[in-house]
């Protein structure tokens, strides 16, 4: 098995025999992404994309776009480069999209999120060419102006403090290169250094900047990919062709255990809400007011989709039991950003670092002391 893996991943130049193949990576993209609509299960049919850039050490960088569903990631397309090579990934990201671009219907309505570092007009433009709708977010530091308005001006006068928001129809960047006509979505949540700002095609009345949180489901994916899950980050590979068909490999085991804990965590949610003591009763009744979890709420989710799933594949496994495929039953998109949780201030830090150290002097001692006893 082991050796039947190994020349899986190697390229043909590495295996013996004149009939020795290899597999190129990229003509799964479009089918992987297929069958992740195939397995999808939504009253609408949205899909939300994020693009988004990892690494391993300083060996490899990974160019990965995601689709992402209850808090995981799946990705269904990625480019595999040499940590720190010089140039544009620019070529790279329009392939990718490209290759995607085939394999979604017309039909759906597909959300393509990334983070400020990738911004750029030529991003924007080849989201667009798709029929697709961008939801980039951009540095705060730039100007804009109002349909109307001769001047561009620093966007920052929208949301000039912490809990102030600010939405509509600009013209944005003051260059004409890099100029665009779309929808500025902004929001300072307290607890931030700096408001969230998005740039989409979408209307300013339908559009809403919570959705931004849908990218950061993304970094969950690629944690899974190494420590998290799968344990890339033992990789000794040397050769990018190789890494990207061990991603493969890694993406379908992703989608398959996603597939099983979406299926198990929705079927958990409704028994949770047929279950719901008292749901006959009326809304104002006491026996709500004294619940702890509000009725209709679901109870805090303590395993991601991903774990579930290869958990259920187990207890399948020892029981001698067939393996199925799940379906992907999509949640709700983020309503609300999440405030930050609080950092503790730095002499709550160094009280509790010096009784650390006052409870390692006094265990030495007591230790010293047992040691004498027994003498």
């Amino acid at each position: 098995m082991f050796q039947r893996l190994r020349e899986w991943y190697l390229d043909a130049e590495q295996k013996s025999g004149k009939q020795r193949r290899d597999l190129e990576v990229s003509t799964c993209f479009a089918p992987l992404l297929g069958w992740v609509l195939r397995l999808w299960r939504s009253e609408q049919r949205q899909l939300p994309l994020v693009l988004d850039a990892t690494s391993l050490r300083n060996r490899w960088t990974i160019l990965a776009v995601s689709v992402v569903i209850r808090g995981c990631a799946i990705p269904v397309a990625w480019k595999v480069l040499p940590a720190e090579q010089p140039g544009s990934w620019r070529p790279y990201w329009e392939a990718l999209l490209g290759t995607l671009g085939k394999a979604v219907p017309s039909e759906w309505e597909v959300l393509v999120l990334a983070d400020r570092g990738l911004y750029a007009r030529w991003l924007w433009d080849a989201i667009v060419a798709w029929g697709w709708h961008p939801f980039l977010r951009i540095n705060v530091g730039c100007k804009a102006r109002l349909p109307g308005e001769e001047t561009f001006e620093w966007i920052s006068r929208w949301v000039p403090t912490p809990g102030t928001s600010w939405q509509g129809q600009v013209e944005c960047f003051a260059s004409k290169k890099g100029r665009v006509k779309a929808t500025l979505l902004m929001h300072w949540e307290r607890g931030y250094e700096s408001a969230w700002v998005i740039l989409t095609d979408l209307d300013p009345h339908k559009a809403r900047i919570s959705w931004y949180g849908l990218r950061t489901w993304t970094e969950g994916g690629f944690k899974d990919f190494k420590r998290g899950l799968w344990g890339w980050h033992h990789s000794k590979m040397e050769r990018a062709s190789s890494v990207e068909r061990l991603w493969l490999a890694m993406a379908l085991a992703q989608l398959w255990c996603v597939s099983l804990g979406c299926q198990a965590e929705a079927k958990l949610e409704a028994e949770v809400l047929h279950n719901e003591p008292g749901a006959s009763l009326p809304p104002q009744h006491i026996a709500h007011r004294r619940r702890k979890r509000a009725m209709g709420q679901l109870p805090a989710r303590r395993l991601s989709c991903v774990v579930r799933g290869k958990l259920i594949l187990l207890a399948l496994h020892y029981q001698s039991q067939p393996l199925p495929v799940g379906i992907l039953q999509a949640g709700p998109w983020p309503q609300s950003i999440t405030a930050p949780q609080k950092q503790p201030q730095a002499a709550t830090v160094k009280k509790k670092t010096q009784k650390e150290k006052d409870r390692h002097k006094r265990q030495k001692r007591r230790a010293r002391q047992r040691c004498r006893a027994h003498n």
